[in-house]
């Protein structure tokens, strides 16, 4: 009976075969070239002096120290930061916050957005480096939403593939739409680019998922198109090149599905992803992976990594405790925030 070789070992053995009958050395595989190593620039060539400084920040604290970073409801504006420091007597290194989608006085309300803004340039005068994301209504639905109906009615609803389709090609009503949604957000970041001011832009975020109508769409015409259309608004038509571009997925999930979102690293900066559970070593090997060398980071946690964590996943660069989680965690927050290893507002970078 003849012994049958396992796939891999045969194309092993066939080019030693191969050379003891012709007697000449097998034929070398030509392998593509290796990208460049990174240099730690932005993907947008016309950047800020402040966002490439920033960028460089990143990428030296990468393997060295974590920063801190705290996320605030946008009608709340300091609210848990300063929580954090009651708690822990430091700051965080990054202040957070968010664009918003409600009406009145709710801690999600857009009516105050221009407070919102104010807050960002008061901490950025403060030393901390200011983060936003948005929960963005739907293009189909007018601003603002109204609390404790917009959240499932819009932010967490769905579009049709009829409606994704028109929202992705340009001219269309729901495009056009989408972009006067675009178009009132990079007013706001206009005026921190004024104020050379960076920021950690972290736009339709864990869209791998399908919590959110922009997210759970696979492919270069899901999701990842929508992010790069994003981009094409944000840089070429309103010139915003204060923004570090972070690509934000959300865990657990299957292995190999962030790959299926990815819009391209000319595209991103900083490569992110959302735990609220066990930050297990595959999502933090896939991120390096996907990055290529870029910065990683956790843009939202239930509570701090901990020392252990970190110890075994060194290249984190910031982690983000979501708002109105601070109380909950201050036991945790304490010890995260007394370890040399995470960095508050101020602190400097470990001689290492």
């Amino acid at each position: 009976m003849r012994t049958r070789l396992p796939v891999a070992l045969a194309v092993a053995v066939l080019p030693i075969a191969a050379f003891a009958q012709t007697g000449a050395p097998p034929a070398t595989a030509t392998r593509p070239p290796a990208p460049p190593p990174y240099n730690c620039e932005p993907v947008n060539p016309n950047a800020t002096p402040e966002a490439r400084a920033l960028l460089k920040r990143l990428c030296a604290i990468s393997g060295r120290a974590i920063l801190s970073g705290q996320h605030n409801f946008p009608n709340q504006r300091n609210q848990d930061t300063e929580k954090v420091f009651g708690i822990t007597g430091k700051y965080p290194a990054i202040w957070g916050s968010d664009f918003g989608f409600t009406d009145g006085e709710d801690k999600d309300s857009v009516i105050h957005r221009d407070l919102m803004i104010e807050e960002a340039k008061k901490q950025a005068a403060a030393g901390s480096i200011i983060y936003l994301c948005w929960h963005m209504l739907r293009p189909t639905e007018e601003e603002p939403g109204h609390a404790g109906e917009s959240w499932s009615g819009s932010v967490q609803a769905k579009l049709t593939d009829e409606q994704w389709q028109e929202l992705i090609t340009p001219d269309t009503p729901l495009h056009q739409r989408w972009e006067k949604y675009m178009d009132t957000a990079a007013g706001y970041l206009k005026q921190l680019q004024d104020a050379h001011i960076p920021v950690l832009w972290r736009p339709m975020h864990e869209n791998n998922r399908t919590f959110f109508w922009w997210g759970g769409r696979p492919g270069q015409g899901g999701t990842a198109q929508l992010y790069r259309e994003v981009y094409a608004r944000m840089v070429y038509v309103h010139h915003l090149d204060n923004l570090i571009w972070v690509w934000n997925q959300n865990g657990p999930a299957p292995s190999g599905e962030f790959f299926q979102f990815f819009p391209g690293q000319r595209w991103v900066d900083i490569v992110s992803y959302d735990n609220y559970r066990d930050l297990n070593d595959r999502y933090y090997y896939e991120l390096l992976d996907l990055a290529e060398g870029k910065p990683i980071a956790l843009g939202e946690v239930g509570r701090p990594p901990s020392a252990e964590t970190l110890k075994a996943q060194p290249k984190w660069t910031w982690f983000m405790l979501w708002a109105g989680m601070v109380d909950r965690q201050a036991d945790a927050l304490k010890t995260a925030y007394s370890d040399p290893y995470v960095l508050g507002r101020g602190d400097p970078l470990p001689q290492n």
